[in-house]
């Protein structure tokens, strides 16, 4: 009897502290730094208790298990990215979007987005956020032809931003990032190719003849140069030679012409068609 009486204390003690730690892991929660926490009624008998939310908490957070619960949002960004979205153009084209969107939840709507979907961020981005994605694609893409929306592809990604984060902030979700990968219609890249390859080849084409036209201009330009320099080097000589017969005298010719006098008399032809020599002439007399 003594014994068990020993034990006692020390067993109330021991049940008392597990009973705290079973409450304390029932009855109460960690709402992170990074999360929003929501406080509600599991049911609640007045209308006005809108969802049965009391409001928003953080850190250690006690509640009674049995009629009510605490729900949490991360409030830093989260990022998804989305499979293939099909959506038509103006002209009925088809083309494939792939998009991503970075995102998170305002704190100060937490409670509103907790009371109108009650699911979790999963749920919202294949859900809501999904929903918001496509409609603002299959919206901004009925206002453009396929030829303009892949010349106006930054503008066309400017609208359905705006028209996402219009629909997404009004239910309390910020976007930060959001882009496209636009895919066309295969046939419309056929086209886009074929028209890029002959403005191509007209470019080469252009540029071969500029190239023909320039080597033209360098083959006359040569012509007309080597056509200068005849004229200049005729005209030259021609100067030359006025010069040097100006200034040949009469007594310079006669004197060049004994230098070049090799000492025999010239023949001369008679009346008679007979050659005389004039030396022969001279002699005689």
């Amino acid at each position: 009897m003594k014994d068990l009486q020993k034990y006692r204390i020390p067993a109330i003690i021991a049940g008392c502290i597990f009973g705290v730690i079973i409450l304390f892991s029932v009855c109460c929660t960690v709402v992170d730094s990074g999360e929003v926490g929501i406080k509600f009624h599991k049911w609640s008998a007045s209308e006005q208790d809108y969802g049965g939310v009391e409001g928003t908490c953080k850190g250690w957070v006690f509640y009674n298990p049995i009629t009510s619960s605490v729900f949490t949002y991360p409030t830093f960004t989260q990022r998804k990215q989305y499979e293939t979205f099909s959506v038509n153009a103006k002209d009925a084209s088809i083309f494939e979007m792939d998009p991503t969107i970075a995102y998170r939840i305002n704190p100060d709507k937490a409670c509103d987005i907790f009371t109108k979907y009650r699911v979790g961020v999963k749920e919202l981005e294949e859900g809501y956020i999904r929903t918001c994605i496509y409609e603002a694609y299959r919206t901004c893409a009925n206002q453009y032809t396929s030829d303009s929306l892949m010349s106006n592809r930054a503008n066309f990604e400017g609208d359905v931003r705006n028209r996402l984060e219009k629909s997404l902030m009004a239910e309390g979700f910020i976007v930060e990032e959001f882009t496209s990968k636009i895919t066309p219609p295969k046939s419309l890249t056929a086209m886009i190719d074929a028209k890029n390859t002959a403005i191509q080849s007209a470019l080469k084409a252009e540029n071969q003849v500029k190239e023909a036209e320039a080597n033209a201009k360098i083959e006359v330009a040569k012509a007309e140069g080597n056509a200068r320099a005849m004229k200049i080097k005729a005209d030259a000589e021609a100067y030359y030679n006025r010069t040097i017969a100006a200034s040949l005298s009469p007594m310079i010719v006669q004197e060049d012409m004994i230098e070049k006098w090799d000492g025999k008399m010239p023949l001369i032809v008679g009346g008679n068609g007979m050659m005389l020599d004039v030396s022969k002439v001279i002699g005689a007399k």
